[in-house]
């Protein structure tokens, strides 16, 4: 959420903020508001004045013995107060409805964000690796996974509906080798602290990271309560600091989860229907970073090379892009997304997306810091999958198929796997 002070004093700069994000918001609305609330807080500080007065006036009444007049003045400065609860109450209506409007707007892009309206106007900025060449008829994942039984779609249908996947025998191994992997990799080699959180979150949560209220059509409700499945992790680990204030000392902290994520994928009917590339129910390695403001675009810069080094020690080509204002996240105020190498479309994918949304969530879910022990501040919040594990798995079985049907399992991970190999 943007600042009040900000948004009152950079009102311009917000609007062209917005119109460079490809979104039309109506300010009138909240400048009314913020009219409306500014006359009363007026109209409070002169009737509270004129009562403080009234109030001793009424005391210097009783004082000289004119009780029947103090009685009078009594009795006027009862209905300011009335009057003064009425008016409040009119200032609290209004300041909910303004921190609702507020909690639609979205973050403000960086200056280094490039302006642009979709995917087409992202800049690469690195490249690793070189995709494969291959001398056979080169087949996409869910021809390998379902001639190798590792991967049965119609029985997930047939079990929960379309998007969803069923993975078996060396197929399931290879997916929770993939999270162990990454894990222990993130730990071990980038120094983040493990956490195993919550797989549902309550509205507070959903708030505190820009999930709710604008996007609640992608959220899977649980019904009649208070929850909402996770769409990732970054929304429980996140929140693990809400409403705390933390030492500057303690900054930053690292993150990493390994979560299921559910998402509705609202609005994308149509869109990635061809096997597992796009699913209501997935599993993800997340990366989650608080930072003081100072910092945080250096820690962005590891968070996304931390991200990336799971497709190098897994030798899968890549690319970096930086994602345009109109392609950008609702909270994100820069973001990075790493896309892997897909030889069945000879195109990259995205497989991660590594943001800096600097106080934008921090505010809403109040999570700060104390500068050098003074007053506090927010710190600015970062996170990035590191990396989705339904994608590593489908650029594995694709970039390293064989000609004999069989997928060769990158060395890094052959411990993982018991010692297997290869998948046949």
């Amino acid at each position: 959420m943007l600042e009040q002070k900000y948004l009152e004093n950079n009102l311009e700069a917000v609007k062209e903020k917005i119109q460079q994000r490809g979104m039309e918001l109506d300010f009138d609305g909240l400048e009314r508001l913020n009219e409306e609330r500014k006359k009363i807080i007026v109209q409070v500080e002169t009737l509270e004045h004129e009562r403080n007065q009234g109030s001793k006036k009424v005391g210097e009444l009783k004082r000289n013995g004119s009780d029947e007049e103090a009685d009078v003045l009594s009795k006027k400065l009862k209905n300011i107060s009335n009057d003064i609860k009425d008016l409040n109450a009119k200032r609290t209506e209004i300041e909910s409805e303004y921190h609702d409007i507020m909690l639609h707007i979205p973050n403000m892009p960086d200056a280094s964000v490039p302006v642009g309206v979709d995917e087409n106007d992202n800049p690469e900025i690195s490249k690793w690796g070189s995709p494969a060449e291959f001398d056979f008829e080169i087949k996409d994942h869910v021809e390998i996974g379902s001639n190798l039984d590792i991967l049965d779609l119609p029985r997930a249908a047939k079990i929960a509906g379309s998007r969803f996947a069923l993975y078996k025998g060396q197929g399931a191994r290879l997916e929770r080798a993939l999270i162990n992997f990454m894990l222990d990799t993130h730990v071990s080699e980038h120094g983040y602290i493990e956490v195993l959180p919550p797989f549902i979150a309550n509205t507070a949560s959903f708030i505190g990271t820009g999930n709710l209220p604008k996007f609640e059509e992608d959220l899977f409700k649980l019904s009649d309560t208070d929850y909402y499945l996770i769409p990732t992790a970054e929304v429980p680990v996140t929140n693990i600091n809400r409403d705390e204030i933390l030492e500057e000392e303690d900054l930053p902290r690292k993150f990493v989860s390994y979560t299921p994520c559910f998402r509705k994928e609202a609005g994308s009917y149509g869109k990635d229907i061809h096997g597992i590339f796009r699913q209501h129910q997935f599993n993800k390695v997340e990366l989650v970073k608080l930072s003081t403001p100072q910092n945080s675009y250096d820690e962005h810069e590891k968070l996304t090379r931390d991200a990336a080094r799971i497709l190098e020690l897994l030798g899968l080509p890549y690319r970096i892009v930086l994602l345009c204002t109109g392609d950008m996240g609702f909270s994100s105020a820069k973001t990075y997304d790493i896309e892997v190498w897909i030889p069945s479309e000879q195109r990259y994918r995205e497989i991660s997306s590594c943001s800096n949304f600097e106080s934008f969530q921090a505010r809403r879910a109040n999570i700060r810091y104390r500068p050098g022990g003074g007053k506090p501040a927010f710190v600015h919040t970062l996170n990035g999958s590191g990396i989705a594990i339904g994608r590593a798995f489908i650029a594995i079985l694709e970039n390293y198929q064989q000609q004999d049907g069989k997928v060769k399992i990158p060395d890094i991970l052959i411990p993982y796997m018991n010692g297997i190999e290869v998948i046949e």
